[in-house]
């Protein structure tokens, strides 16, 4: 007999945000894998969780996801056919060695969630947010599938840093037949045809971007649109109403922009 897989969103930050369901999934599965961004560093997931619930005599495996972005296909090089040329690589290329790396992290992590399936174990995947936006686990679905074609995965969603976000501002996010929009900042390129064409534009990862972004929203006279919320649902959340008075310090990877025309 093989084991399932649950892939539990536990919500933005605050553990009662976490669902009924979350919680029964994780009381009863023995194993436990949780992403982390940095070897060593911890998991802000596990540390959710940890408030709601007690993991005394649970298996707790890390799961370390770089932070980098990824080259959608391989080169000469990952094939091997450049063959050995001195100096540093252009990007592209190094992007595609990045994702060549990361492949071979995302294979080891397959491997060890297959490894329990097999004996029958159980296994909940854990995911800040909701599973299905920008979540870590679907870097490893097609792999687990390929290997494992008739595994057992339920999906468990979750409350995403979006709602959460839009909650503790007092937005809502959409009305009637408006328009919303999700985007990941900091791989946008038509970021001001998109604030026309859209009544609400959620801003993911713009920590990287803001001064960027801030810029354009000026030149556009939409400044005033816009809310900016760091670690919602976290005990340090914080809701700026007036990007203007955003500092770098306020600058943070949990971080999302609304901006909703006026």
């Amino acid at each position: 007999m093989t084991g399932k897989l649950y892939v539990v969103g536990i919500g933005p930050g605050d553990p009662e945000l976490m669902t009924l369901k979350s919680i029964r999934i994780l009381k009863k599965t023995p194993c436990i894998f949780v992403p982390k961004g940095r070897e060593e560093g911890t998991s802000l997931a596990l540390s959710i969780v940890r408030k709601e619930l007690s993991l005394d005599g649970k298996e707790i495996v890390e799961a370390y996801f770089p932070m980098v972005k990824t080259a959608p296909h391989p080169s000469p090089l990952a094939t091997g056919e450049r063959g050995n040329v001195g100096g540093p690589l252009p990007r592209g290329e190094r992007e595609v060695l990045q994702a060549n790396d990361l492949d071979l992290k995302w294979n080891e992590i397959v491997e060890s969630v297959l490894g329990r399936i097999d004996k029958g174990i159980d296994v909940a995947f854990i995911t800040i947010g909701d599973p299905g936006i920008y979540s870590t686990f679907f870097y490893l679905y097609d792999k687990l599938l390929e290997r494992m074609p008739g595994l057992a995965i339920e999906i468990v969603p979750g409350i995403s840093s979006i709602n959460a976000a839009a909650a503790r501002a007092g937005l809502y996010l959409g009305l009637g037949n408006e328009r919303i929009a999700i985007l990941p900042a900091n791989y946008l390129d038509n970021l001001e045809e998109t604030l026309e064409k859209f009544d609400t534009v959620v801003l993911m990862k713009v920590s990287k971007v803001f001064t960027t972004v801030r810029d354009l929203l000026v030149r556009m006279n939409r400044a005033a649109e816009a809310t900016y919320v760091v670690r919602a649902g976290m005990d340090d959340e914080r809701v700026y109403r007036d990007i203007g008075q955003v500092k770098e310090d306020d600058l943070n990877y949990f971080s999302l922009m609304i901006v909703r025309k006026g």
